[in-house]
């Protein structure tokens, strides 16, 4: 099978589809494809906010599933972080598995209704 695929839009509202390996974090996929809007400084220890965003509501259920579930560390976190929504995560929180094959995530500042 092929590699999953994530959809991040960006702020201006363009898109980039990228593959995402198996057991990445979405932040480490981020990286590794050059969207410079997720830093992620420390490295996915949950010691920082650079690697927030939004994710799309038909796959939020999905983000949460298992160890994805939101902790109470990186609520805190995201208590510093800027432009916070409904929906937003820290993506180094979100492993990739088969099951968000297609996830839609929009970065910090995007104009989607849905990420409101």
């Amino acid at each position: 099978m092929a590699d999953p695929k994530i959809t991040f839009i960006y702020p201006d509202g363009s898109k980039k589809e990228v593959e995402a390996p198996l057991g990445l974090s979405v932040m480490e996929v981020a990286q590794k494809n050059s969207i410079e809007e997720i830093e992620g400084a420390c490295g996915g220890s949950l010691a920082c906010a650079t690697c927030h965003l939004y994710v799309h509501p038909d796959w939020w259920n999905k983000c949460l599933a298992g160890e994805d579930s939101i902790s109470e560390d990186e609520e805190d976190m995201l208590d510093l972080a800027f432009d916070i929504r409904e929906k937003s995560r820290l993506c180094c929180q979100i492993q990739v598995t088969e099951d968000l094959d297609g996830l839609v995530v929009a970065l910090p500042g995007s104009n989607e209704d849905w990420s409101k």
